[in-house]
């Protein structure tokens, strides 16, 4: 079965009038959804910003101790998402969570609408509603990635959070149970295994310490368990209904 994309078409931003000068996106403004967005696309030099409950954050340029880490974590979840048909992932992406809050993680991983998932798609091309895994790089972020930002990915649905603490080499994994977010624990041989991703696998202490062939070789383990040929199964499953109704 071909494996859809299932996104959009990119709508262009609204265009302004000259005698309507759109302010400047500025760190601390207090606006709506529609206004961020707004002056967000008159910037397009800015490649990062985010409204949290209303209010903008705008973070400070990134250095190897974000990008580092980041381009690692997006390599490992790619991993899933190329193993995964039905499970889609995104870098940097916007996420329209609600009507005040608009963050855009270090990356996500979500279920295609097409194959049953709580997320959607816009029609000018943004995920909107609560994704089922988000991953945050925490290196001069960590106040705002454990306070408003978990409260928020909680508070919205968000299956499942990770936090990795660059400076205090940690990885912290929440799953959310009962409307609350509870630590993951490590498994067998210190892995975490991924509740709403089954055979999402990673042995956080090999990441942090860049042991980058034993991330590849716990990855390989977690998409090769049955629990994971299952979930595939349920996934092929939910998109053929959708496709006969």
């Amino acid at each position: 079965m071909p494996i859809p994309t299932d996104i959009p078409p990119i709508s262009p931003p609204p265009e302004s009038t000259p005698s309507e000068p759109i302010p400047p996106l500025r760190h601390g403004d207090r606006l709506t959804r529609a206004e961020f967005e707004r002056r967000y696309h008159a910037m397009p030099h800015i490649k990062k910003a985010e409204l949290l409950d209303g209010v903008v954050y705008m973070p400070s340029p990134v250095s190897l101790h974000h990008g580092t880490p980041h381009f690692n974590l997006i390599g490992w979840m790619s991993f899933y998402s190329f193993s995964t048909p039905g499970v889609q992932g995104s870098d940097n992406g916007t996420i329209r969570l609600d009507l005040d809050s608009e963050p855009q993680p270090d990356a996500f991983l979500y279920i295609l609408p097409s194959f049953g998932g709580q997320a959607l798609h816009s029609a000018d091309g943004y995920v909107e509603g609560s994704v089922d895994l988000v991953g945050e790089i925490s290196v001069t972020s960590a106040q705002i990635d454990l306070g408003i930002k978990f409260a928020l990915y909680r508070r919205n649905g968000v299956r499942e959070y990770i936090v990795w603490r660059v400076l205090d080499r940690a990885i912290d994994w929440f799953v959310l149970r009962d409307g609350e977010y509870d630590p993951m624990p490590l498994g067998p041989n210190g892995v975490y295994r991924s509740v709403a991703l089954p055979g999402l696998w990673l042995d956080p202490a090999a990441l942090i310490g860049g042991n980058l062939p034993r991330v590849s070789q716990v990855a390989l383990q977690g998409v090769a368990t049955t629990e994971h040929a299952a979930f595939v199964a349920q996934l092929q499953q939910a998109a053929a209904r959708g496709a006969g109704s």
